[in-house]
């Protein structure tokens, strides 16, 4: 292999090829995570025959310039893409891959640059769509947590610490909880001027909705436990390419190295053989067209294929305490707590099934109907469905956010939906419903008084009430036992 490393545009570029005359098709990966991280994956990609490039995003690490997330990617990129189609060992052909924010430059690339410069081909793993997409759930909930993670290690710097926000929380467990949202930065005792334009971001569904323009084979890869797992079907089912292909497993935000407590070794997929052997058929026009793909069944050992969907259930839920509940964002229901508190005040609404008399394969959509109320003029409603197993343990299956505003004391019929679970559950297994006001830190508190919640400067407790007559747990479950489907056959099929 012959290694050199380069700039394009100033940009900080390793190139890796593989042995032999060329020329070769290439990968190129663009990355605000330091492209020397990435030096087993382009020595992969050039083990199979690929030019392999990975390229540090402006202002980044060696790259210099201002750093400024989502918003120069596709301009960047397209230059990079025609300095390596211009090299004597390209031979014209590119794959753009990336995760995570890296996957986000790989799909501006395709949907935004000018035709000369879009790949032929793209990976993208647990995408993170853009600020907006990271920054919201689609009801304008604010994934708080993970936002303030990313940004303690890699906004506004152009290096990374990846523990920052737990070193801070060591030293103030309070941290995420101190008022405004917006004081973040000062609160961890550095300047982050890019966290408040995030947060005015509006435009989430951007590049989903160019999606349907999109003129090449598409590999979307994710994971049930990923917070970008409905991002990442979306961008699948929207793809207007030739090809669509869809891989989700029982991982989380890093893939195979992250598996979830359901994953079982026929979930453990080598991700590199199958990324190379879909991008060869890529690039050589055999791939089917349609969208196609697998996705595992959680708890069991199967794949089944990513259009599969079980047919609509609604199990008896018996109300077991709050239906009547006070949503004090000074006490919020803590969304990294499975614990459910048994006296007191109830601060939520909790419902359950029997056990379950046999296997249950829950498969498809997923969401609560409900009739509720609450005396503020602004609430949030958090849906959260758990297994509790045979032995007791509470396992989480699916969390659902909305926010509504309306006149307060109206009862009012709306939904809250729960993803797609894909998960056997075993006979003995209940089914927890608990419905709240918060989940927090992973989203920020609705203050109740009308206010945003990035800016607010008050919280006002909330007096809710659950109608459990008209209260409906909606699944999606399999009947019979579904056709297996072997994702290393029908990925790169």
């Amino acid at each position: 292999m012959t290694a050199y490393t380069t700039t394009v545009c100033g940009l900080a570029t390793d190139v890796l090829l593989p042995d032999g005359p060329g020329p070769f098709p290439t990968v190129l990966v663009r990355t605000p995570y330091d492209r020397r991280a990435h030096r087993a994956e382009l020595r992969g990609w050039a083990a199979r025959g690929f030019a392999a490039v990975a390229q540090d995003v402006r202002g980044r690490f060696a790259s210099p310039g201002d750093w400024r997330p989502y918003q120069t990617e596709a301009a960047d990129g397209a230059r990079t893409a025609r300095w390596i189609r211009g090299r004597t060992w390209s031979d014209g052909r590119l794959v753009a891959s990336g995760a995570s924010y890296a996957a986000h430059c790989a799909l501006t690339l395709a949907l935004e640059a000018p035709a000369d410069a879009r790949p032929d081909a793209v990976l993208a793993a647990v995408p993170a769509l853009g600020a907006a997409d990271t920054a919201r759930e689609p009801s304008g909930a604010e994934r708080l947590l993970t936002r303030a993670g990313w940004w303690a290690a890699h906004g506004d710097r152009p290096d990374s610490d990846g523990g920052a926000l737990d070193k801070a929380l060591a030293a103030d467990p309070d941290l995420l909880a101190h008022l405004p949202v917006l004081d973040l930065p000062r609160r961890l005792g550095r300047k982050l001027p890019s966290w408040p334009g995030m947060w005015r971001r509006r435009d989430r569904g951007r590049l989903v909705a160019l999606a349907a323009g999109a003129r090449v084979p598409l590999l979307a890869v994710g994971g049930h436990h990923d917070h970008f797992a409905e991002d990442t079907v979306e961008l699948w089912r929207r793809w207007g390419g030739p090809s669509a292909r869809l891989l989700m497993g029982p991982w989380g935000h890093g893939l195979t190295a992250g598996p979830g407590s359901d994953a079982r070794p026929a979930h453990r997929v080598r991700l590199g053989d199958l990324y190379a052997r879909w991008a060869r058929a890529a690039l050589a026009g055999r791939l089917t067209d349609g969208r196609t793909g697998a996705v595992a069944l959680g708890g069991s050992p199967l794949w089944t294929a990513a259009d599969a969907e079980g047919e609509p259930w609604a199990p008896r839920l018996r109300p077991l305490r709050g239906t009547a509940f006070t949503a004090d964002p000074e006490r919020p229901v803590s969304s990294g707590c499975l614990t459910v508190p048994l006296d007191g005040e109830p601060d939520r609404c909790v419902l359950a099934t029997d056990p379950l008399p046999r296997p249950l394969d829950l498969l498809g959509p997923a969401g609560v109907r409900l009739r509720a109320r609450a005396d503020t003029p602004s609430a949030d409603w958090v849906a959260r469905l758990v297994a509790l197993t045979p032995e007791g343990r509470a396992e989480r299956l699916a969390v659902g956010i909305v926010r509504r505003a309306g006149p307060p004391g109206a009862y009012a019929r709306f939904t809250v939906p729960l993803g797609r679970p894909a998960r056997r559950l075993r006979a003995g297994t209940r089914l927890r419903l608990e419905i709240a006001g918060h989940h927090f830190p992973a989203h920020a508190r609705n203050p109740h008084t009308g206010e945003d919640p990035v800016t607010a400067t008050h919280l006002a407790a909330s007096a809710r009430e659950v109608d459990p007559s008209r209260l409906e747990l909606r699944l999606s479950v399999l009947r019979t036992r579904p056709r297996p489907t072997d994702p290393e056959e029908e990925i790169p099929r």
